[in-house]
């Protein structure tokens, strides 16, 4: 029998058993959408039991039906064949068959484990490792890795060249697939690590970093779903479109909750904002820096602009007078023993109290302080003075403030260059990425406003009606929008944590003081300038946390002779970088253009139709950020025309992406752009899997390669 005829016999059989599997699975589903429409008819009973058991019971049949619908492609992908003669089966969700014996087993479950952990040398009583790659629910072709050959039957048959480096030449698209069907061994390792505490994930370029942390979400929650359900995962990666990027592998490990998991890019952290613009690099540098934390603090303590600096009331004979050297020492004291928005409730009484004490005349005296409070506090003049004087603070109205302060409160913190950098950023009106834990950071400053009547409101019980009548509405419109108890999350996941500033780490922190954590990073990538004070507030988020520490030693995603040429970039970036071993060749050589300065755009179109022809899946031009809007204007046509496989993007934005072939436009100036530009160059050439091309109007990086 021909080597050709044996492999399809061998597709024929699993395919007679992955269709053995489909059809229990919708019957599965089949038997979950009868429960939901039984759920929802016990609605209909008309009393509150009833209707407690048609949401549960509606619940937990709908999410069922999400997982199953969410795992039908490729829903069986691996094969064990084992010592003691049994077969299991692998997949994306765990499936049983009409007497609950086990059909398919939960990828995550400990029963799968060795599937991605026996090798050649430790089998681990697997004889054959085989993994079906599927179309929908149709076998397509198999790759067997044989582990144990001394027991292997001598008709047992063994196909292809090794499921990992067959999904190596896969053509890139605009998402981020799971690689649930070859996870290698050390990256088993780092998914299956404990749940506690801190797990980092390191290595280089094109180890998998990120979607082994994604696949680690997915075992978590598996593993101990009432903890990590209840609390929540929080995965936040560099950018928007990297999180577009990746949204769709937890669905397709089997996790189809919505509540369960939270994505959000680093300017959409805090609830209510959504930043995408980056500040340029001294802006960014200065906003990032722990340097911010005492100048925010003193900025909050400050009036708002416009806000009243006196006061003045006629009572009986007295004229009474708030100037603004007495308003500014009851802020002090209000300030002293509680934040900004904690002593809202605390204003009305400081300033009566201060009131009260100029009081002199006798007619006024006679009828007493009771109906003194009394006649102040009902009256508009008054009303009106405290709102403006002490009104709730939102954060982004102290942030806006910043630009008026900064001179004045900075306090030499920042130079002349980082200072112009910070006016010119805030002067644009609308928050950078680098604002966000800026934003955050004020929130927890100038605090919530406590309920009426806690503790923390001490203010007499005359002006209770004052505070009810005329405030009741204002404070619960602000509550609506200001809380700072949103920072309970189970387990917190950090892709690109080598790019985290200082007050970025701080904004993560509090949302998981609690929490367990899964951290990716790769120091040779960072774009964060100053390690050591990121280092530092990382220690102070990750407190108490004991820590996991994995390293990813092999790059799949870039072919040996891109990864040569990055990995001399790389040495001139940062000492003794981290580099991993690219396992695979395909004879293409990365191509360098040098061409005059009105030149550059036809070579690059050129460049770029030419990768385009050559490559299956996606393709990206990288320039550097100053030259992007030109860019897209220059190329507007060619964008149009290939508008699903190509893309146009600085380099910050290349964070975690990947494309079959990469354009890269002027390298030098993407190395003069901030002090971390030869990192983000090298962080550029190593997004492309097939084809690199570069272009440029000088050639001085390559120069200092060689």
């Amino acid at each position: 029998m021909s080597a050709n005829n044996a492999e399809q016999r061998e597709i024929d059989a699993e395919q007679a058993y992955v269709d053995a599997v489909y059809e229990r699975l919708d019957a599965s589903a089949k038997v979950a959408q009868s429960l939901v429409v039984e759920g929802m008819a016990r609605g209909h009973v008309g009393n509150e039991g009833g209707l407690v058991e048609r949401d549960a019971m509606v619940y937990q049949a709908s999410r069922r039906l999400s997982a199953l619908n969410a795992a039908h492609d490729g829903l069986v992908f691996g094969r064990l064949n084992l010592l003691d003669g049994e077969s299991r089966y692998i997949g994306r969700i765990g499936v049983r068959d009409a007497d609950r014996e086990i059909m398919l087993v939960d990828w995550r479950a400990p029963a799968a484990a060795i599937f991605y952990q026996a090798t050649a040398q430790e089998p681990a009583g697997v004889i054959r490792r085989r993994v079906l790659r599927c179309a929908n629910d149709k076998v397509i072709g198999i790759e067997d890795d044989l582990l144990d050959g001394d027991n292997a039957a001598d008709d047992l048959v063994v196909v292809g060249e090794g499921a990992l480096l067959a999904s190596l030449t896969r053509a890139r698209d605009s998402s981020m697939h799971s690689v649930v069907a070859t996870i290698q061994k050390e990256q088993d390792q780092a998914i299956r690590a404990p749940s506690r505490g801190a797990t980092t994930i390191g290595g280089g370029p094109g180890t998998g970093k990120t979607v082994v942390a994604l696949h680690r979400a997915a075992y978590l929650l598996y593993t101990d779903r009432r903890r990590f359900e209840s609390g929540g995962v929080l995965v936040v990666g560099p950018s928007t479109v990297f999180m577009n990027y990746i949204e769709r592998v937890l669905p397709s490990l089997g996790e189809t909750s919505e509540t369960s998991v939270t994505l959000r890019s680093l300017g959409e952290v805090v609830d209510g904002l959504r930043a995408a613009r980056h500040d340029e690099p001294v802006a960014a540098a200065a906003k990032g820096s722990s340097r911010m934390t005492a100048f925010l603090a003193r900025a909050a303590s400050e009036p708002l602009p416009g806000a009243p600096t006196e006061f003045r009331y006629f009572y009986k004979d007295d004229v009474l007078r708030l100037d603004q050297h007495q308003l500014d020492r009851i802020r002090r004291h209000l300030l002293s023993g509680a934040k900004r928005n904690r002593a809202y409730l605390k204003a009305p009484a400081a300033l009566v109290d201060a009131l009260w004490r100029q009081v002199a005349g006798e007619r006024a005296l006679e009828k007493g302080e009771e109906e003194f409070v009394s006649t102040i506090t009902t009256d508009d003049r008054f009303v009106d003075f405290v709102e403006d004087w002490w009104p709730p603070v939102e954060p982004i109205d102290v942030w806006r403030t910043l630009p008026e302060v900064l001179d004045r409160l900075s306090r030499g913190a920042f130079d002349t260059e980082e200072a112009r950098a910070l006016m010119a950023s805030w002067t644009i009106g609308e928050p950078s990425i680098q604002d966000v834990p800026l934003i955050d950071e004020l929130r927890y400053v100038i605090g919530d406003i406590p309920a009426s009547g806690t503790d923390d409101d001490d203010a007499p019980k005359q002006l209770m009606s004052f505070e009810r009548r005329e405030r009741e509405e204002r404070v619960d419109r602000f509550r609506s929008t200001q809380s700072i108890e949103d920072d309970g999350f189970a387990h917190v996941l950090v892709d690109e944590a080598q790019d985290l500033s200082p007050m970025q780490w701080r904004m993560l922190g509090r949302r998981g003081r609690y929490a367990s954590w899964t951290i990716v990073g790769d120091e040779a990538q960072s774009s964060w300038p100053f390690p050591r004070e990121s280092a530092a507030a990382r220690r102070a988020a990750l407190e108490g946390k004991p820590e996991h520490a994995f390293r990813l030693s092999t790059n799949y995603r870039n072919s040996a002779e891109i990864y040569d040429l990055a990995a001399k970039v790389a040495a001139v970036a940062v000492p003794d970088p981290d580099l991993p071993d690219a396992v695979r060749r395909t004879g293409e050589l990365p191509v360098h253009l040098t061409v005059g300065p009105s030149e550059l755009v036809d070579a690059v179109r050129r460049g770029v139709e030419d990768v385009l022809d050559r490559v299956e899946g996606t393709v990206a031009i990288v320039a550097p950020a100053a030259q992007v809007t030109g860019l897209r204007a220059d190329l507007a046509e060619l964008l149009e025309r290939h508008t699903d496989r190509l893309r146009l993007m600085d380099g910050l934005d290349t964070k975690g992406l990947e494309f079959d072939g990469v354009v890269v436009v002027e390298p030098d100036q993407i190395t003069e752009e901030s002090r971390a530009g030869w990192r983000t160059l090298y962080v550029v050439l190593t997004r492309a899997t097939q084809l690199l091309t570069t272009v440029g109007t000088t050639n001085t990086w390559l120069n200092r390669l060689a």
